[in-house]
């Protein structure tokens, strides 16, 4: 029976240590996982090499997407990305990505698009914000947003008061832009992008809900009203003092810090990675660790962020998965420390039982031996 213990024992090491083995790689990924979870760059990385162990072909596939698309920016965004892996393309895929690239940032492409974004006020890369902030800068684009959103308020039609709070702070830091001779440039542009995001459609629902509740609370509405109701376009300066009037500066806090992480992330990572960024965001701490992953990563951003979405930002799912391997794992490790113990202790006992079997033997070997001498 103590024998049938003992191989009992013997199973249970053996059956615990090949589930420790096969629930290490899992349980490390798992932990290293859940501690990188405020960590965007390596969080992302994490996530990243898991991706590619198992298809790097991912990559040129998604290369030759963005190339047919005409996206050249997130093409060369995949390339840097490969380097970065140390996954090898074909040359003639690089040529055709440095071919698309050189020709967006061609003086042609650049002025075709700044006029673009100056008249019209959307941005989808780095001319036509430019042309969009010019715009803005003279305080054309923000008037031109609000006399266009404010008529349909006062006619009580459908107004976009996101796009009306936007432009109203965008005239209030227009004034500190000027003031602080462009130290508050990059709030400028991640308004204006923010702002140009919500025209085409491209601003995550959350965050769009988000910053419609903060541009209420900024803008004094019956003095927007007025505003626009005497305003226009010919009178740039009196129109803007009158609707900057209606701007409450002291509660624009959290939208300013908001249009503050956008510009991070376009200086890093370009227009199209900031737009990339107010799609998948559903609040403005997405925006700050956008902002946070584009600082480290630069222009491999746009390519990690189409290739995990959201995930790249946060652990927005799958915690509990990972905890379970941990938890599996650190089971699998007691029960592994506790059958080596419970086998020690019955080998103990064993060996043990044996010697007192033994002695208990000689000594009635002993005894038989005295009484046989008696005997005689």
């Amino acid at each position: 029976m103590k024998r049938g213990h003992l191989r009992t024992a013997l199973l249970c090491v053996t059956v615990s240590a090949v589930l420790c083995v096969a629930l290490w790689p899992h349980a490390r990924h798992a932990g290293a996982v859940l501690a990188a979870q405020d960590d965007p760059s390596t969080l992302s990385n994490l996530q990243l090499d898991s991706v590619l162990r198992n298809n790097q072909t991912v990559i040129a596939q998604n290369i030759d997407a963005a190339l047919a698309a005409g996206d050249a920016d997130l093409a060369n965004s995949f390339v840097a990305l490969a380097g970065e892996k140390n996954i090898s393309l074909p040359d003639d895929m690089t040529r055709r990505v440095a071919e698309a690239v050189a020709e967006e940032n061609s003086s042609a492409h650049f002025a075709k698009r700044f006029a673009a974004g100056l008249v019209t006020g959307q941005a989808d890369d780095v001319a036509s914000l430019s042309g969009t902030v010019t715009g803005d800068l003279f305080v054309f684009g923000d008037i031109r947003d609000i006399l266009r959103e404010g008529k349909h308020l006062v006619m009580g039609e459908d107004a976009d008061r996101l796009v009306l709070g936007l432009a109203a702070a965008g005239l209030a830091v227009t004034a500190a832009t000027y003031v602080s001779v462009g130290g508050t440039g990059p709030v400028r542009a991640g308004l204006s992008l923010v702002k140009d995001a919500r025209k085409v459609g491209r601003l995550g629902e959350g965050l769009a809900e988000w910053a419609g509740r903060s541009t209420r609370e900024i803008v004094d509405t019956p003095a927007l009203e007025q505003a626009v109701a005497s305003g226009s376009v010919l009178r740039p300066g009196q129109t803007a003092g009158a609707i900057r009037a209606a701007f409450r500066t002291e509660k624009a806090g959290a939208l300013v810090a908001l249009a503050k992480d956008v510009g991070r992330v376009t200086e890093r990572a370009g227009t199209r990675g900031a737009l990339d960024t107010l799609k998948i965001a559903e609040d403005p701490k997405d925006v700050a660790r956008a902002a946070r992953l584009a600082k480290a990563e630069g222009g491999r951003t746009r390519a990690i962020l189409k290739l995990l979405g959201r995930g790249a930002l946060l652990l927005a799912s799958g915690a509990f998965d990972l905890a379970l391997w941990l938890f599996g794992a650190l089971m699998a490790l007691f029960g592994f420390l506790s059958s080596i113990k419970a086998t020690a202790e019955r080998a103990t006992q064993a060996l043990l039982d044996r010697g007192k079997r033994r002695r208990l033997h000689k000594q009635r070997a002993a005894a038989a031996l005295a009484n046989g001498t008696a005997h005689a």
